[in-house]
């Protein structure tokens, strides 16, 4: 993707606004279009300004930001949220992604961290820290998932799962691949029709239910092709 970000802040914190405002205004590639301090003005904004991404705080007065992803996914479908929470609890996180949002970030993360997940979630792509995989799994752990999905997966395809799973962009599978970004887009397509899932991070968990993949294994390397 190229270009400028529209970037909505919803949180009803004055001084993270602020803090968020102040780190932005070094980063050209970043416009904060608006700014709602809770979900209902959240979704007013998110209809009128069309901004690419939303930071999504989850706990606020008069709509929380799990009702405001919904919303916002059935008015605005192709902007895309990242949740910025400091709330990592297993009603938290599940919900917010069964809403609509791609990402998942905490409020202590790292710049750095925060930076790439607002262009990896402007992107269309998927960001889950660890931790929060980890909540994921343990909330899922007695879904019985449909057997066999997994086996429909071609070798370059599991190959690109797992560099999902490791949250490259698809710009970086296809520099590693060396192959168009474009092709590996189609990849992603196919393995969420064949996985049967609608999104990057319910591929990765579904996966991970399964056992194919973890973010805890060494990085991984593209088999060659035979």
């Amino acid at each position: 993707m190229s270009g400028t970000i529209r970037l909505l802040i919803v949180d009803d914190y004055p001084v993270v606004v602020s803090g968020l405002m102040a780190m932005f205004k070094d980063h050209d590639e970043i416009e904060v279009v608006g700014v709602a301090n809770n979900g209902v003005k959240a979704v007013e904004l998110a209809a009128s300004l069309r901004p690419q991404v939303v930071l999504m705080n989850v706990a606020m007065p008069e709509m929380d930001g799990i009702e405001a992803t919904r919303c916002i996914k059935r008015e605005v479908p192709e902007t895309n949220i990242l949740i910025f929470s400091g709330l990592s609890s297993n009603d938290k996180v599940m919900p917010s992604l069964n809403a609509g949002a791609i990402g998942y970030i905490l409020k202590d993360a790292d710049k750095e961290d925060l930076l790439q997940a607002i262009h990896q979630v402007a992107r269309g792509e998927a960001w889950l820290h660890p931790s929060i995989v980890g909540h994921v799994l343990k909330q899922i752990s007695g879904v019985e998932e449909q057997e066999g999905l997994v086996e429909k997966l071609t070798e370059r395809e599991m190959d690109v799962l797992k560099f999902m799973a490791h949250g490259y962009s698809n710009q970086e599978i296809a520099r590693l691949l060396v192959v168009s970004s474009a092709t590996v887009h189609s990849h992603v397509s196919r393995i969420l029709a064949k996985l049967q899932v609608s999104s990057r991070t319910q591929a990765v968990i579904y996966a991970m239910r399964a056992g194919v993949v973890t973010v805890f294994d060494e990085e991984p390397h593209p088999s060659p092709y035979k």
